[in-house]
């Protein structure tokens, strides 16, 4: 299949252009659609994304409150497995609940429904919007807690060759090089981006032994890009980009390689009769390694060799706009399929693995959507739904021993199938010129992930089982807000939401070692025996507040979330019912103040809070607050060519990243200084 996609794509190219007069092109989607104005949504503009402290995708997406991933750490020491993204507290899961976007492709990995944060270089995109809440909508399955809608850099803002180089601490390296140019009636864009490490010892000080070590890591992107003009109106976009990350969690054993290509091309209208046609292909490979660490941290020991995670994501979406005077429409249809296996060596004795295990799947879902929306002086309404039909296919589980291939487990799990109806409406309503009230209610799905359907897990002592039985996730929210603009350069945004997250997955702690336990087998002494299962519900109240005010060359942006999240549970999970969710802050905010002066002079000073959060599902173990500082600063030397100098964690506090079963504390990013060159042409 993945064959018969790219041999479109020579199809699509032989397009005749037309006469360069009549020809205007984006490189974006649609417009952004009459819905905003009911949703709260937050936009991180172009100037942000270039002027990142870490030039990492993850960090800058912390300025928005409410954003956080399963650990606190980046993608420079964290595992890849545990970088999800979700907003409003709704955690406690490693899958991402939040859905992230690129140019209209869903990025969520096909296997495993983590992120592949390296893959994305902020300096390649022209922005991000962030819509929290909002449920499936017209976005598709995935987008429980929102959406992370991101646009590759424009025709302006990537023209031309832009290059940076920077040496930091720990013999850090990061360079990036873009180039841009208008081409016939459309324009071309290839970037490239590496970045390199010695790293840093993650255990905390105090603990370490003899196995802790620092973390390397060194990690590569590409992306090529070009827009062609098939009509008035209308263009042809294709994407192909490419990545390579590979780090190691510090200690010996436990080393992670992530590779993966994508390529899509999307057909998009801007006319009468505005449309858009997208296909795309995801092809990934992940392979892990996790270690037991002896008492006292004298020794390092292969416990697991996950050498191989091939994943293939397909999949297509078509949309029209017709409008009908102040009534604007979305009618459309997507479809996803993804498949991947998991093949593993595990249960090592004197080094050597004694068994071997291969799980995996396949899922797909085709899912309708319509959206209404009616603009009518200073009221808008906006009403839609959509209906999706999931299957889950192919399940398997095989174990063996190695030394006579004997099979110790040979499962072929049932197909299962299902409808899944959703919606959302909501109404905005600009009092006066400056104040808007708004209000919405909705509903979305995530069907559950391969990993979490069929891959058991140990990370240290603790050991998860999976669940083939697992049934798709809702979520049902209210949300009510107020937007006050005073004037163009000012803005206050204030969001009180509801959200119920019903069938919530959730890793449900069910006994304690030492013993032998399905589906994972032997637990150590004071190890947790957990497995994945639907609780049945995470319910999160609170408020958020996005404010920005932009006087001259300055800009202040400011933001605060508040979500009081809280597990409903009976039967296994009981002990579970009115705790708060694994990894999910009540607290957290952020401030930046930034100042862009001639030919490219920039200066900011970043706050980030994240409050205190628990380790586990228990509420055993508490991780403490954390406030961190960044700062950049860019001084022109000539009128390409500019010095830079950036900060991330100014103050070097304390992040506690993930506490293990055994109490042994893993820290975030400590104070990283950057000094290099940047090039403008």
């Amino acid at each position: 299949m993945t064959a018969r996609f790219l041999a479109l794509i020579p199809l699509f190219a032989a397009t005749p252009a037309v006469a360069q007069s009549e020809i205007v092109v984006t490189g974006r989607g649609l417009e952004e659609p009459r819905t905003d104005a009911v949703y709260d949504v937050v936009t991180i503009g172009r100037e942000r994304l270039a002027h990142s402290a870490s030039n990492r995708l993850e960090d800058v997406l912390r300025d928005v409150p409410g954003f956080q991933q399963f650990r606190r750490s980046d993608s420079r020491t964290a595992n890849p497995t545990s970088q999800g993204a979700t907003l409003r507290a709704l955690g406690g899961n490693a899958s991402s609940r939040a859905l992230l976007i690129l140019d209209g492709v869903p990025q969520t990995d096909p296997f495993g429904g983590w992120i592949a944060w390296p893959a994305y270089d902020p300096r390649r995109l022209g922005r991000i919007r962030v819509v929290r809440g909002g449920g499936s909508g017209t976005a598709g399955p995935g987008a429980l807690a929102g959406s992370i809608e991101m646009d590759s850099a424009g025709p302006d803002d990537a023209a031309g060759l832009a290059a940076g180089l920077a040496y930091g601490s720990r013999d850090g390296v990061d360079a990036y090089a873009g180039y841009g140019a208008r081409l016939g009636t459309g324009f071309f864009t290839v970037s490239a981006a590496y970045a390199h490490g010695d790293g840093f010892v993650p255990i905390v000080a105090e603990q370490r032994g003899p196995a802790d070590r620092p973390s390397p890591y060194e990690q590569a992107s590409i992306g090529l890009r070009a827009v062609a003009a098939v009509s008035a109106g209308t263009e042809l976009q294709a994407n192909v980009s490419a990545f390579t990350d590979r780090r190691e969690r510090g200690t010996a054993f436990s080393a992670i390689r992530n590779a993966g290509a994508d390529a899509s091309l999307r057909l998009v209208g801007h006319g009468d009769l505005p449309f858009s046609l997208l296909a795309y292909v995801q092809v990934r490979d992940f392979a892990n390694q996790f270690a037991a660490v002896s008492a006292g941290r004298t020794a390092a020991a292969l416990t697991l060799d996950q050498y191989s995670v091939p994943a293939t994501g397909l999949g297509a979406r078509a949309e029209v706009r017709p409008r009908f005077g102040e009534v604007e429409l979305r009618l459309g249809a997507d479809w996803r399929d993804t498949e991947g296996r998991t093949q593993e060596l595990f249960q090592f004795v004197a080094g050597a693995p004694t068994r071997g295990r291969v799980a995996g799947g396949r899922t797909r879902t085709l899912g309708a959507f319509a959206e209404a929306s009616w603009e009518h002086g200073p009221v808008t309404l906006t009403a839609g739904g959509r209906i999706d039909r999931w299957r889950i296919l192919d399940g398997t589980l095989r174990e063996r021993i190695l030394a006579t291939q004997a099979p110790l487990t040979d499962t072929t799990f049932p197909d299962r199938a299902g409808w899944e109806p959703t919606g959302r409406a909501g109404a905005a309503w600009r009092i006066a010129a400056p104040l808007t009230l708004r209000a919405a209610a909705y509903r979305g799905w995530r069907l559950p992930t391969l990993n979490e359907l069929y891959r058991p897990f140990r990370a240290g002592i603790d050991a998860t089982a999976a669940n083939a039985a697992l049934a798709p996730e809702t979520v049902e929210g209210v949300e009510a807000g107020i937007d006050f603009v005073p004037a163009d350069n000012a803005r206050i945004g204030v969001t009180f939401f509801v959200n119920r997250l019903e069938d919530a997955i959730a890793n449900v702690t069910l006994g304690r070692g030492p013993g032998t336990f399905p589906g994972v087998g032997f637990v150590q002494p004071g190890g947790a025996y957990r497995q994945r299962q639907n609780i049945d519900a995470i319910v999160s109240r609170g408020l958020e507040i996005d404010a920005g005010l932009r006087l001259g060359r300055w800009h202040l942006a400011a933001g605060y979330s508040y979500a009081d999240a809280e597990v409903r549970a009976d039967g296994p999970a009981a002990p579970l019912d009115g705790l708060r969710p694994a990894q999910a802050p009540r607290h957290s905010a952020s401030a930046s103040l930034s100042w862009e002066g001639p030919r490219g002079a920039y200066a900011s000073l970043g706050l980030r809070y994240a409050g205190s959060q628990y380790e586990d599902d228990l509420n055993a173990q508490r991780i403490p607050d954390a406030l961190t500082v960044d700062a950049v600063g860019v001084l022109p030397l000539t009128r390409a060519l500019a010095v830079e100098a950036r900060a991330e964690n100014l103050t070097d506090a304390r992040v506690v990243a993930g506490i293990s079963g055994a109490g042994i504390i893993e820290r975030g990013t400590p104070r990283t200084l950057w000094l290099g060159l940047r090039w403008r042409g």
